[in-house]
């Protein structure tokens, strides 16, 4: 019998990591807040314990369930059953199915899916497919190696002789892990991409061939080349996979780091250090920022983070690194503002805008919403337009592609009425933010008007950010300030903007989105 390992109401089948898995779902789920696609086949986007409840496997007083991962498919259905509504999907990459359990053994229900020993390469009792490689290790990597002066020749052969070592026990495939090296001395060189090879025999040629570069530490550099030019979808970097960046260090860095750290967070890039031969006591006045280590890393946890005393005798630390390397849910900095927000635009459509001026509101949504990587496991866009009334748009499910968002924002007809934006919040915060209360994603409503509201604005505002929705209040021309205010997410000057005119819009582009990320850091934090 196995040990099932507790999950949570929201653990997805993606998140699993086994192709047969036992689980525990808690009790009392809030029905209402799981997503789940399809009908006895479900997407691995969907909710394990909701499957588990709309194919009758469990009650919402949860208990074990048996998690089996199968292919992808498309036009998964939409089926109401149990108390739950499952939804439509065209097509998801990997699904599963949900049944009863035999006998199984319950582990300690505190135990999370997240606690979960993260693979290490190697599985009991099943070959490893060696061209798919581990697919329990899901990861795009770039090992950033040192060749400047600092290491030399000799060492920087030992140095290739330990990412060798990382690479082969990563265990490297078309659905394993994909690595890249790129090489810091004076100017960074990518020596090769993640696409260039899939199998761990070419990477370990491609790593012995390497030559050495000498020159001056600029990791700084290198690290922030790397983060910007390294992981692009056309150099092999794949969608949903965590992007990494190990930086070997003998040493210090000869330049500041700092800056290549924020650069490699807000790309989505977890940073680890792997620092060897650490300045002594009498080397510390020769270096720039005694803290660099911190500074570059992805979080200042102590997981990202990883010493080596010297090059020699570096076996026994290659497990240990490859763990971590392998640990999916560890990876606190693949969550960017940029892929993991949600953004309501509630639109006022009164009668004072006029037509032209609509179209300028219309063409700042689209700016905004532009800068947001929107995918099916990414940001989302959602708009309500207001008068007396409300409409939505298209809500955050509807669009899960930038064109697509877009065209929907263009499409938009004005209505023409009054102003109660009031109600229009309180409409919002139920019907677009409701459904998406409790995902993984940050909710952001930007409310733009150009008057006065005609019913209390200050009670349905504070219920939105109650319910954990940030606001930004844009105001255009007639909209009073005490309004804009009373709406706005406290510190509320950094979340009010007004412009006179409607051209005025464009430039606060820039601003909100800026706003957004701080926001999103902050939360982080």
């Amino acid at each position: 019998s196995l040990a099932s390992t507790a999950i949570t109401c929201f653990t997805r089948g993606l998140d699993l990591r086994k192709e047969t898995e036992d689980v525990l779902c808690p009790a009392n789920c809030p029905l209402w807040q799981f997503y789940v696609f399809g009908d006895g086949v479900y997407a691995s986007l969907s909710s394990i314990c909701g499957a588990a409840i709309h194919r009758g496997v469990i009650t919402s007083a949860g208990g074990a369930v048996r998690v089996q991962t199968l292919p992808g498919q498309e036009n998964y259905p939409a089926v109401n059953a149990n108390g739950i509504q499952s939804q439509v999907l065209t097509r998801w990459a990997s699904s599963f199915s949900v049944t009863r359990t035999k006998n199984t053994v319950l582990e300690a229900v505190g135990q999370s899916v997240s606690t979960a020993r993260p693979s290490t390469g190697k599985r009991p009792k099943k070959p490893l497919d060696k061209k798919a490689g581990n697919k329990d290790c899901k990861a795009d990597i770039a090992f950033l190696m040192d060749g400047s002066y600092n290491i030399g020749q000799r060492r920087f052969n030992l140095q290739k002789n330990f990412v060798g070592k990382v690479a082969v026990m990563l265990g490297i495939g078309t659905e394993g892990p994909h690595v890249g090296v790129v090489q810091a001395s004076e100017h960074p060189k990518i020596e090769f991409y993640l696409k260039n090879f899939t199998a761990a025999k070419e990477v370990l040629f491609a790593i012995k061939e390497l030559g050495f570069r000498g020159g001056n530490s600029n990791t700084g550099k290198a690290l922030k080349h790397t983060a910007e030019k390294f992981f692009s979808l056309e150099n092999g970097a794949r969608k949903g996979i965590p992007k990494i960046i190990v930086v070997f260090l003998d040493g210090w860095p000869s330049d500041d780091i700092e800056e290549a750290g924020i650069v490699a967070r807000e790309f989505g890039v977890n940073v680890f250090i792997v620092s060897v031969a650490k300045p002594t006591t009498e080397e510390l006045g020769m270096v720039q920022d005694i803290g660099f280590v911190d500074k570059a890393v992805c979080r200042n946890n102590g997981f990202f983070s990883y010493q080596m005393p010297t090059w020699f005798g570096t076996t026994k630390y290659v497990k240990p690194l490859v763990q971590k390397l392998c640990s999916h849910e560890q990876m606190l900095c693949s969550k960017t503002c940029y892929n993991s927000v949600n953004i309501g635009f509630l639109i006022d459509g009164s009668s004072s805008i006029g037509d032209s001026n609509f179209r300028l509101v219309l063409e700042f949504i689209s700016n905004v919403a532009k800068a947001f990587e929107i995918s099916d496991i990414g940001s989302k866009i959602a708009a309500v337009q207001f008068t007396y009334d409300q409409r939505t748009e298209f809500s955050f499910t509807d669009y899960t592609t930038k064109e697509k968002v877009l065209s929907a924002i263009r499409n938009i007809r004005y209505m023409s009425g009054g102003t109660a934006t009031g109600d229009a919040i309180s409409f919002t915060t139920r019907n677009v933010f409701g459904p998406m209360k409790d995902g993984p994603n940050k909710n952001f409503l930007i409310v733009l008007t150009d008057g006065q509201s005609y019913d209390d604005v200050r009670g349905p505002a504070a219920a939105a950010q109650k319910a954990g929705i940030t606001i930004f209040s844009v105001g255009v021309a007639w909209a009073p300030l005490d309004d804009l205010k009373d709406i706005a997410s406290e510190p509320r000057e950094s979340h009010t903007f007004f412009t006179r005119e409607f051209t005025g819009l464009e430039q606060m582009v820039p601003d909100i989105i800026r706003g957004i990320c701080k926001d999103f850091l902050d939360s982080k934090q």
